[in-house]
C-alpha cells in the first residue's frame, strides 16, 4: 500500500464508524459518476474496498492508473438536522499491488469478519481487485457539537 502522511487519529476514528462508502470518479466518457462500495480503513490511513475490473466504477478506475483522483463521503442513514455527523474526502485510488494484498484483505477482513465464514464472499474478497485510496483532504461534520461544526484536514503538498 502505498505510505503518505496519515491523517490525524479522530479523523481516522471518524471514518472507521462507517462501512459504506460513496464513491466519486469520472468515467471513460469524462462523465461524472458515484457508487456506493463497503471499504475498511487500514492502518495506514487508506481506505480500502474491493471491487472488480469489470464494474463501470472499476474500469473507469483501472483506466486512470496510477492516479485516479476521487472523492467521497461516509455517514449514517437517517440523521436528523442536529445530529448529522459523515466524512466528506478527497484522494488518490490506486489499485492494490500484490506486495499490499494481505494487508488490504486483513484489514477488509478485520471491518467485516463475516466475509471470512461464508465462502461465497470469502471467494470474491480472496479474487477480486483490492484499492485503497489515500486521503488528501478530509472534513468531518459533527452537528452535535454545534450546528455546521467540521474539522478539515489536508495533506501536505509535496515539493
Amino acid at each position: 500500500m502505498q505510505h503518505a502522511e496519515r491523517p490525524p487519529e479522530n479523523l481516522v476514528q471518524a471514518l472507521a464508524e462507517y462501512s459504506t462508502l460513496t464513491l466519486a470518479y469520472v468515467d471513460s466518457q469524462a462523465q461524472p459518476q458515484a457508487c456506493a462500495v463497503f471499504f475498511a480503513v487500514a492502518e495506514s490511513g487508506a481506505l480500502v474496498f474491493l471491487t472488480a475490473v469489470s464494474t463501470g466504477h472499476g474500469a473507469a478506475l483501472e483506466a486512470q492508473q496510477p492516479d485516479a483522483h476521487v472523492a467521497f463521503t461516509a455517514q449514517a442513514d437517517q440523521q436528523t438536522w442536529t445530529s448529522i455527523t459523515g466524512v466528506q474526502g478527497r484522494g488518490v485510488c490506486r489499485r492494490v499491488g500484490e506486495e499490499g494484498l494481505a494487508d488490504a484483505r486483513a484489514a477488509y477482513l478485520r471491518a467485516f469478519p463475516y466475509v471470512a465464514e461464508d465462502p461465497r464472499l470469502a471467494k470474491a474478497v480472496a479474487s477480486a481487485a483490492m484499492w485503497e485510496i489515500t486521503p488528501q483532504w478530509l472534513r468531518v461534520i459533527d452537528n452535535a457539537k454545534g450546528f455546521g461544526h467540521k474539522e478539515e484536514w489536508a495533506a501536505p503538498v509535496a515539493g
